[in-house]
């Protein structure tokens, strides 16, 4: 078994240290957090051995009667592999202790692309990510471009990539964000820093993208259009689409008109908070005019890297090829609507 460390359990730690116990081939060993709160509390609750991130505030969590089994350093030591869920920036901070216990680390989306010796989408480039030390699970909205981007390459090769990401405020936790009357160029230059970080997972392909940031908190919306190298119809493509199993095209006759009633979906076939771990396409969007393919998507940034995460520790621990690895992961955590 496995042994993962998660450092960081927030929003995307506490989804990932559920995703790798669902593992048949992991165990979380431990998580990490820098203040005792209710996820902290939660974690304990969850049976989950809680280290203090900070030993300076170790005794914080004495004092609010929440037990803990040792310092960030142990949990490092004891781990196979450390899933590093700390705060945009924090994680590159985080680095050298890694380094020095000879753990590989994976950090999230937030953090510099060399922070790590690879980024990696299980997806598009798994084996890339074989063996590494130090592995980048590239953010929400680069996971979704690159999700769709991959089998397109694929099928019918791709001239060009243009996407507008309508992105939510904040997470509905982040009550920092709010409350907002606004819609921000955001960021105002072009093009965002979207595009770059598809060329880490795909290099060579060409790719503008802008963003805009609206009062919202559900979900990130792209509006696509992607100039392929062969011509095809949007029957093929919704084909394509419907084959992989992180895409998931929304069938009309469900009546889905927006985010609202995706996460309304996620709730009623009972995810775990509502997640939403794959790509959601509508399907009347998929349109082909000669070579160029519009559609419209939608991301749950709170979500769809968890089982990016899971496919990442396999492939740090060269644990399993990428077929394996992610039909393991989708079975296990019961992927697909």
């Amino acid at each position: 078994m496995l042994q993962v460390a998660i450092n960081g359990y927030g929003t995307i730690g506490k989804r990932v240290a559920d995703a790798v116990r669902a593992q048949p081939d992991m165990e979380v060993v431990g998580v990490a957090k820098t203040r005792p709160n209710f996820e902290a509390e939660q974690a304990v609750e969850n049976g989950y051995p809680l280290y203090a991130a900070i030993e300076e505030r170790a005794d914080k969590f004495d004092a609010a009667g929440i037990d803990l089994a040792g310092m960030v350093d142990e949990l490092v030591d004891a781990a196979d592999v450390v899933v590093d869920a700390c705060p945009s920036g924090v994680g590159a901070d985080n680095r050298s202790l890694y380094e020095e216990y000879d753990t590989p680390a994976l950090y999230q989306g937030g953090e510099d692309a060399d922070v790590a010796d690879v980024s990696f989408n299980a997806r598009s480039n798994f084996e890339d990510a074989v063996d590494a030390d130090h592995v980048r699970v590239v953010s929400c909205n680069t996971t979704g471009l690159s999700r769709l981007v991959a089998p397109l390459r694929e099928e019918y090769g791709v001239e060009k990539v243009r996407a507008t990401l309508v992105r939510r405020g904040g997470d509905p936790a982040q009550t920092g964000r709010g409350p907002i009357n606004d819609i921000l160029p955001n960021p105002v230059s072009l093009p965002s820093h979207h595009g770059p970080d598809v060329n880490t997972i795909f290099p060579d392909l060409a790719i503008d993208t802008l963003g805009l940031k609206v009062p919202a908190t559900l979900m990130h919306m792209h509006s696509v259009n992607v100039t392929l190298e062969t011509e095809t119809d949007a029957a093929a493509v919704r084909d394509l689409l419907e084959e992989q199993s992180r895409t998931f095209v929304i069938p009309e006759h469900f009546d889905i008109d927006g985010a609202g009633k995706l996460k309304e979906l996620a709730q009623d076939v009972g995810r775990p908070r509502g997640d939403i771990w794959e790509n959601a396409i509508w399907g009347e969007s998929i349109t082909t005019e000669g070579k160029d393919l519009y559609l419209f998507q939608a991301i749950h940034q709170e979500s769809d890297v968890v089982p990016e995460n899971v496919d990442a520790i396999r492939a740090v621990t060269n644990a399993a090829d990428a077929r394996e690895s992610i039909e393991r992961t989708n079975s296990a955590m019961g992927m697909g609507i």
